[in-house]
C-alpha cells in the first residue's frame, strides 16, 4: 500500500468518526481522503470514484437538511423555533465540547416552544420532534459517509 492510500484511509475513518462526534467535518474529510487517493493514483478509475463520492456527498448533504427540516415544519414547529435551536446549538458547541451542539439545539427548541406555547406539556412534544429530526440528520449523514466510503473501498478491492 502506498502513502496516499494510507493517508486516504485515515482521513476516511476520521471523517466517519467525525460524523458520529460532530467536532470534525465528517463528510468533508471523507471526500478529502478519497481526493488524496485519487490524486495519488491519477487515473480514470480514481477520478471516476472521486466524482461518484462527491456526488453521493452532495446529494446526502442536501437530503440531510431537507428531510429533518421538512418533518419539523410539517409537525408545526415554526421557523423561528428552529432558528432558536440553531443559535443555541452553535453556542452550546463552544460552551460544551462534543455534545454541546445537540444540547444547545434541544434547549433552544424547548425554550422557544415554551415561550410560544406557554407550558411544558405543549412544548415537550415539539422538543421530541426536534430530537427525532436531529436523529434523522445524523442517520442520513452517517449513511452518506458510509456509502461514500464503501464506493472507495470497493474501488480499492476491485482494482
Amino acid at each position: 500500500m502506498d502513502v496516499a492510500t494510507v493517508l486516504a484511509a485515515v482521513l476516511v475513518v476520521v471523517g466517519i468518526v467525525g460524523i458520529a462526534l460532530p467536532i470534525l467535518p465528517g463528510l468533508v474529510l471523507v471526500v478529502a481522503g478519497v481526493g488524496v487517493w485519487a490524486v495519488g493514483r491519477a487515473d480514470f478509475v480514481a477520478w471516476t470514484v472521486l466524482g461518484i463520492v462527491v456526488a453521493i456527498v452532495l446529494v446526502g448533504s442536501v437530503v440531510k437538511y431537507l428531510v429533518p427540516g421538512r418533518r419539523l415544519r410539517d409537525s408545526g414547529v415554526p421557523g423561528r423555533t428552529i432558528a432558536a435551536g440553531a443559535v443555541l446549538g452553535v453556542v452550546g458547541f463552544f460552551v460544551i465540547p462534543v455534545v454541546g451542539l445537540f444540547i444547545g439545539f434541544v434547549l433552544g427548541i424547548y425554550l422557544a416552544e415554551l415561550a410560544r406555547l406557554g407550558g411544558h406539556e405543549a412544548a415537550w412534544p415539539s422538543t421530541r420532534r426536534a430530537l427525532a429530526a436531529v436523529g434523522w440528520s445524523i442517520v442520513i449523514e452517517m449513511a452518506t459517509g458510509l456509502l461514500a466510503a464503501a464506493v472507495w473501498v470497493g474501488a480499492l478491492l476491485l482494482t
